[in-house]
């Protein structure tokens, strides 16, 4: 199995390789600054079909990209919150402003993806967990973040959105979520590790070795929780010393790459 986080400025975009060569995609977010966009970046590689698009959260920073990528790759299987309908996240959306051509994209493909898939793809050896807030106990697009979690051989990552205190605490209410919050061995910072998508009882259920924020550079000195308290820390480039946290600000793009019975290695 092979995961990229990639340096989208603030944002988030992911994309998982598993070892029949099947893609998840974790959003769609792109570096304004660099040029990067996923969509380019995967044609490159080689990448013809998306088996999983997941969207995390209805906001641009994570949905930058999606018109190229539609344009350019079929996908075939889509994740989000199903609880929000299309004309109810039309509305949350509208009410900030027009639309973009992304987040119309976006919705388009909420409305449209509806069908059952009769043979789902395959991911050998990934256990795939999917949490969310249900509409309308939450009616803003962060607290109703898709919550994804990833175990493979030992490995568990979650990739929690946008999600903030009050949606992790109606989470940890259920048994499902804690126990893959204890496998958790890499923990991608919510809300791009800012103060609001810290909660300090996720940390009750689980101990990462390394924590992962995908921001730009900090504008605010509260944009940033110390996470580093609750890692246990690995150790880098065969010294000493342990790291706590990894950031896409500091450390550009981030692979994690691991293989049943082999240790994860984590290269930037």
């Amino acid at each position: 199995m092979r995961l990229q986080i990639f340096d989208v400025s603030h944002g988030f975009c992911a994309y998982l390789m598993a070892n029949n060569g099947n893609v998840m995609l974790f959003d769609c977010g792109w570096n304004d600054e660099t040029g990067f966009r996923p969509s380019n970046h995967l044609l490159r590689t080689g990448c013809n079909v998306i088996e999983h698009l997941i969207i995390q959260n209805f906001d641009q920073d994570h949905v930058g990209d999606l018109p190229n990528i539609l344009a350019k790759i079929p996908v075939r299987v889509f994740y989000r919150n199903r609880s929000l309908t299309p004309s109810v996240l039309r509305s949350i959306k509208e009410s900030s402003g027009p639309l973009t051509e992304a987040m119309q994209s976006a919705i388009d493909l909420h409305a449209t993806y509806v069908l059952p898939v009769a043979e789902p793809p395959i991911f050998p050896n990934i256990d795939f967990g999917l949490f969310f807030n249900s509409y309308p106990l939450f009616k803003d697009t962060n607290n109703l973040s898709l919550v994804v979690f990833i175990v493979y051989d030992g490995l568990g990552i979650v990739f929690p959105g946008d999600l903030e205190t009050a949606g992790w605490k109606e989470l940890l209410k259920d048994d499902s979520f804690r126990a893959y919050l204890a496998k958790t061995t890499i923990f991608i910072a919510s809300h791009h590790g800012r103060t609001t998508g810290y909660c300090a009882d996720v940390f009750r259920y689980c101990r990462p070795e390394i924590i992962i924020v995908s921001d730009k550079e900090k504008v605010y000195d509260t944009q940033e929780q110390d996470y580093s308290k609750h890692a246990s820390g690995i150790l880098w480039n065969g010294g000493p010393e342990k790291r706590y946290v990894l950031s896409t600000r500091a450390d550009g793009m981030i692979t994690i790459t691991k293989e049943v019975g082999t240790a994860c290695e984590i290269a930037i």
